[in-house]
């Protein structure tokens, strides 16, 4: 009877030891799998080097973002759609995709097929972008106009009167 008692408790504890060690092994599994996959993330390569191969896309107004990985997988220009996924997902081109006909390579990384695909919105914001830098411009020079001075030593302010620099005035500030 105690040897039987025996017996068990050493099955229990090996039991449990066996638990804990294929736990353990699954957490440094499932840890080896997310970094590579967070790696790739920010450092995948493009499918082919060099020159690649030219393949045409049509992206449509109902496919989604991941449906949009999907086909770009199934037409050999990525290797995994859920990694093209999370890519969109944390780039700026989130939710900037436009439908249409695309020829897309496979020397192209993922980056560069997105920046393809979300041509048309990025234009749309660079000509908005330099119109308010060209505002900011025009309103620099016309405040920068008040208060020049000419080569005969008379300074006009922004109501164009002019006021005659001397010695004594500018010995004065100066003294202050």
């Amino acid at each position: 009877m105690k040897l039987n008692k025996l017996v068990l408790k050493f099955v229990s504890i090996s039991f449990s030891i066996l638990v804990m060690l294929l736990v353990v092994i699954g957490l440094i599994k499932l840890g080896s799998f997310c970094y590579d996959f967070g790696y790739r993330v920010f450092s995948e390569t493009p499918v082919e080097e060099g020159p690649g191969t030219d393949v045409s896309v049509d992206v449509t107004d109902d496919l989604s973002e991941y449906q949009i990985g999907k086909l770009l997988k199934k037409e050999g220009l990525i290797r995994d759609a859920n990694l093209f996924y999370v890519q969109l997902r944390m780039s700026a081109y989130h939710g900037k995709l436009k439908a249409g006909t695309y020829t897309l390579n496979t020397s192209m990384t993922a980056k560069d097929m997105m920046a393809v695909m979300a041509a048309e919105a990025e234009e749309s914001t660079e000509s908005t972008e330099n119109t308010e830098n060209t505002e900011n411009t025009e309103y620099e020079t016309d405040s920068g106009s008040a208060g020049q001075s000419s080569s005969d030593g008379t300074k006009t302010d922004g109501a164009g009167e002019e006021n005659q620099n001397t010695d004594e005035n500018e010995q004065a500030g100066a003294d202050e």
